[in-house]
């Protein structure tokens, strides 16, 4: 299929000796060129497989369907729709989980460190109290870092993973149990420990991994776990419940079922129904009802009540009833949420610039080093951040005063509810500041993020000039300095309080400036909207969350407009921050669509014409040849076509029905070929070639008046024809020879194949293909999603010149596509339908290439384009 170097293959490793890590290629180059795009960087990796969306259609399958009526579909339907309820009520029970804790660890560590400032600040003992800080958030993000440790996936959001499963790539460990475990546990612990980062993104990870685990019923981590469930055992339904369990973490995180739904749509569930569209809502609101209701019992002592949606509420944006003249936002401040778009796109820009240089550096200099330096710099980032938090608090807050606001403040800011003003002041710091008055610098950095989002949008005038200043730096260095490291961590979070800290800043320079009666509240969300729009780049589904976190439907408009031009802005520089660190893991994503100029190229112009084959009937020595000196994970099941021969080669180009190649690209065949033959020397008998006993007579013609179409329609059911058994492949053929016209018949996966090998799936030569023991559906299935592999097959129980029928296990119709197909069609129909092999075949049903995903990668057509331009 394809030969590593200078050509992809079918969803392969390189060899040994040519595998590329994004790593090996940032070292080799010495130095990444800081101008051009990423995709000139890091190329794609060739070993991430792709996840199989279409339905393997052969007759184990076809005994199943056959057996299934309308009585078992419907039970069938059943028990996915109480699946997905499950999904969700664990994704709202481990967001439970994760927000109780950490709002003990987070008050704990707080009430200790808060009586010991307040009791040094006269003392004269600070130093204890930092030391004191330092311990709790030492200990904590130490725990986190061992368990990333354990399982290096778990570090980040997860969100990059996610992404790129939805897209169709299978990420080795993403949805694990261990994974999950170590993802969960950690992110209680990051969070706790004082790191600028949040705990939404992994909870999308989480909720991912639940609804990928959750119908298998089984682990393997914990083998222990296995129950007798063999429904859902495929990629197509394990990527359905993985798109509700994200879904269901977006919608605990935020209380936002909508957003939930919009965002596993949006971030590239390939092939969508209506269906599917609702089982992911219900999967989304079963997640954010159950977390709600515990968490409303639990916090409130109102049980049966719903009064906290997600594990991050906006709170309540509504002006006082006794302020006629208050107004949340008017036509002429979209002018200025225009303005914030832009700046916030370009903040943003700024922002995933500095953390890719940043993530280069750790490609290069710690991830390379002993796992334990990976702990030490957490361990770094951890003190800097203490120390800085700590002494901004104690020498750059100033003391505002506790009773009425300054005097820039409007009646709009006097008359706040009664119930966000008791919220507000029960979390006010009163570090180094005289009675009546608090440290508005200690009151942001010395709670959780939650709450000093809370105090940024529903607390005017509080805030000044100065220190909000000061906030938005040092927050937004350290996000960008601590988002990458080895600790599980969120980003949405840092960036909603930073874009806050921003959108404050602006409302108090219109106030004091320009004299504007403007809501501080929205500018400060409208900031948060344009700096997290600015970083991530997520509109739609962005949008929805905004608003379902607000509960203020009237904040459509502008948080849309914001999110859009701040992510036009933004783009004009960079890709989102998810987007940069999928390229930077060499991860073959494929676009929505490709660009108009990519048309000009065609299936041909694209495919693998290196193409490694099995025959219908097929030796089993020559079968372990094939799968132990290749990495290809799909095989075309070819006959050859003797009758086409003569029409095979015209002069110096290659012709085989309508589709041309040049000399050099066959040489390539044909070099391919010997490699592969010679490294089949080892055994007795190195055939390639149908091993059927009786040969087939040669179809009659038609007697008069017989249907023609009908006889058309019984060969098809004919058995495959003999292949002339005497004439294995030598080094002595001819390039005539070697590569004679391949009558397509379907495709086989690596995974079938050693399935049927260890099974003994095989005849004996003096016997009928009829005798082979036939395997179920269930059987086909029962080692799904972690097959054997060929290495672990003990060849000792394996009878070399027995024969193996794959006829009833190969897939005889998948899609396939003409030579003269235009990309933007072939790569409609691969990331529409999911596919994972996409062959290509002529008019006459010969097979002349195979499509996989990285040959419709964006660098990969780029690279064809230019051949393309070249030969013109």
């Amino acid at each position: 299929m394809a030969c590593c170097g200078n050509c992809f293959c079918c969803h392969c490793c390189c060899r040994d000796g040519e595998t590329r890590t994004p790593e090996e290629l940032v070292r080799k180059k010495g130095h990444l060129r800081d101008t051009g795009d990423e995709e000139e960087e890091i190329l794609p990796r060739k070993d991430y497989e792709s996840l199989d969306y279409d339905r393997c259609i052969n007759e184990p399958y076809i005994e199943v369907l056959e057996g299934l009526d309308n009585k078992k579909a419907k039970r069938y339907e059943a028990v996915r729709w109480l699946l997905v309820f499950g999904i969700g009520v664990s994704v709202g029970l481990v967001g439970l989980f994760v927000d109780f804790f950490v709002r003990l660890f987070t008050q704990l560590k707080f009430t200790v460190v808060g009586q010991s400032v307040e009791e040094c600040s006269e003392k004269g003992c600070l130093a204890l109290s930092l030391l004191e800080l330092l311990a709790f958030n030492m200990t904590f993000i130490f725990i986190a870092s061992v368990l990333v440790l354990i399982e290096p996936i778990a570090a980040g959001s997860g969100i990059p993973e996610i992404k790129c499963y939805l897209n169709g790539v299978k990420i080795p460990g993403i949805v694990r149990l261990r994974t999950f475990l170590c993802k969960a546990i950690g992110v209680l612990f990051t969070v706790a420990g004082g790191l600028f980062v949040g705990k939404e993104g992994p909870m999308i990870h989480s909720g991912a991994i639940v609804g990928a685990g959750l119908p298998q019923f089984q682990s393997i981590t914990f083998k222990k776990i296995h129950f007798d469930f063999p429904y859902f055992r495929s990629d197509r339904d394990k990527r359905d419940f993985v798109s509700a369990g994200a879904a269901a973490g977006v919608a605990a995180a935020f209380g936002a079922p909508i957003g939930g739904t919009l965002f596993s749509l949006e971030e590239g569930s390939s092939f969508w129904n209506q269906a599917l569209t609702w089982r992911v809502l219900f999967c989304s609101m079963s997640a954010t009802f159950t977390l709600n209701f515990f968490r409303s019992g639990i916090n409130y002592n109102k049980w049966g009540s719903f009064q906290l949606p997600g594990l991050l509420n906006f709170g309540e944006f509504k002006c006082p009833e006794e302020d006629a003249s208050c107004h949340l936002w008017t036509v002429v401040d979209l002018a200025f949420f225009v303005l914030m778009g832009v700046v916030g796109g370009l903040l943003g820009a700024l922002f995933n610039c500095m953390n890719k240089a940043l993530a280069k550096y750790r490609m290069k200099h710690v991830h390379p080093k002993p796992k334990f330096v990976r702990v030490l710099e957490s361990l770094l980032i951890t003190l800097v951040t203490t120390v800085v938090i700590f002494v901004a608090s104690m020498t750059l807050g100033e003391c505002r005063d506790l009773s009425s606001p300054t005097t820039h403040n409007t009646s709009v800011q006097h008359n706040t509810s009664v119930q966000v003003n008791e919220d507000i002041n029960s979390t006010i710091r009163q570090f180094f500041c005289p009675n009546q008055t608090y440290n508005d610098m200690a009151t942001l950095f010395f709670n959780p993020q939650e709450v000093a989002i809370h105090q940024l949008f529903h607390q005017d005038g509080t805030f000044s000039p100065v220190t909000l200043s000061v906030f938005f730096l040092l927050y937004f260095l350290l996000a960008c300095w601590t988002y990458g490291v080895s600790v599980p961590s969120g980003l949405f979070v840092p960036s909603l309080l930073c874009g806050a800290a921003f959108g404050r800043l602006v409302a108090n320079l219109l106030k004091v400036n320009l004299g504007l009666d403007v809501y501080s509240g929205t500018f400060a969300l409208i900031g948060a909207a344009a700096f997290l729009g600015g970083v991530v780049r997520m509109t739609i589904s962005l949008t929805v969350i905004l608003i379902e976190s607000t509960n203020e439907i009237t904040y459509g408009l502008p948080i849309m407009i914001t999110l859009m031009v701040a992510k036009w802005t933004g783009d004009f520089f960079n890709k989102g921050i998810y987007d940069i660190h999928i390229s930077l893991r060499g991860v073959p994503m494929l676009d929505w669509e490709t660009e108009v100029e990519m048309d000009k190229l065609t299936a041909s112009d694209i495919m693998e014409p290196n193409l490694t084959y099995v025959y219908p009937h097929t030796r089993i020595q020559s079968l372990v040849s094939i799968l132990r000196t290749t990495v290809y994970h799909a095989f075309p099941v070819v006959t050859e076509n003797r009758d086409n021969e003569k029409e095979f080669m015209k002069g110096n180009i290659l012709v085989s029905n309508n589709i041309r190649f040049k000399k050099s690209s066959v040489l390539t065949r044909a070099g391919e070929q010997r490699r592969r033959s010679q490294s089949m020397k080892s055994y007795p008998s190195s055939e390639l070639r149908n091993m059927c006993e009786e040969r087939v007579p040669l179809a009659q013609p038609a007697e008069e008046g017989q249907d023609m179409l009908q006889q058309m329609l019984e060969r098809r059911h004919m058995p495959y024809p003999n292949l002339y058994p005497d004439q294995s492949p030598s080094e002595e053929w001819t390039m005539e020879e070697r590569f004679r016209p391949l009558t397509f018949h379907g495709l086989i996966l690596r995974s079938q194949l050693v399935n049927l090998l260890i099974r003994g799936v095989c005849y004996a030569e003096n016997q009928s293909s009829a005798v082979q023991p036939r395997l179920s559906y269930a059987e086909m299935t029962e080692d799904y999603p972690r097959f054997p592999d060929i290495h672990d097959l003990d060849l000792a129980l394996l009878h070399p010149r027995m024969i193996v029928d794959v006829t009833p296990y190969m897939n005889p119709s998948p899609y396939t596509v003409s030579p003269n197909t235009h990309v933007s069609q072939v790569f409609n129909l691969f990331r529409t339908m999911g596919l994972r092999h996409l062959p290509v075949v002529n008019a006459v049903g010969e097979i002349v290439g195979i499509i996989t995903r990285h040959n419709l990668t964006h660098e990969f057509l780029l690279v064809k384009l230019r051949q393309h331009y070249m030969t013109l």
